[in-house]
């Protein structure tokens, strides 16, 4: 369960929102219980629409020229934060420690965060590729290791 933990918030360094609505997903269509929890709010469909939704506008945000780094202070802190949070609704969905997976979450985004950024990097510098052409690969692998983590939890 740390691992899954460290996982999801891997995946928010990725993509900052696709870790919270799969998450929020999970728990509206009762993969992970969060029932009776203080996370119990993420399973509602109000907040699965609203994650949902950002995630999507976040997809559309990245491509922009003007996003801001993921590895600037804001942005890595919101990620840090969404990580956090998704690490500690796994780890309490399994009766485990929340403040265990909310360090662990944080963790994971952290690392995710300057993986994602060195690699995406070093893909379009390496291979002479536009950023699009990593940028959508990874996207797809935020989704699917996301997919993959919670229904795993």
């Amino acid at each position: 369960m740390l691992a899954l933990a460290l996982a999801i918030g891997f995946v928010a360094g990725l993509r900052s929102l696709t870790a919270p609505a799969a998450a929020s997903w999970a728990a509206a269509l009762g993969w992970i219980d969060l029932q009776g929890t203080r996370l119990h709010w993420m399973g509602s469909w109000v907040t699965v629409a609203i994650f949902t939704l950002l995630a999507f506008l976040e997809l559309v945000a990245d491509k922009l020229a003007r996003t801001p780094n993921r590895t600037t202070p804001g942005p890595l802190i919101s990620r840090m934060v969404l990580g956090g949070l998704c690490g500690a609704a796994l780890m309490v969905a399994n009766q485990r420690s929340l403040v265990a997976g909310a360090v662990l979450g944080a963790l994971g985004a952290l690392i995710g965060a300057f993986a994602g950024y060195q690699a995406r990097f070093h893909l379009v510098r390496r291979l002479n590729l536009r950023d699009l052409a990593v940028a959508i690969p990874e996207d797809l692998i935020a989704i699917v290791l996301a997919y993959l983590i919670v229904r795993a939890s």
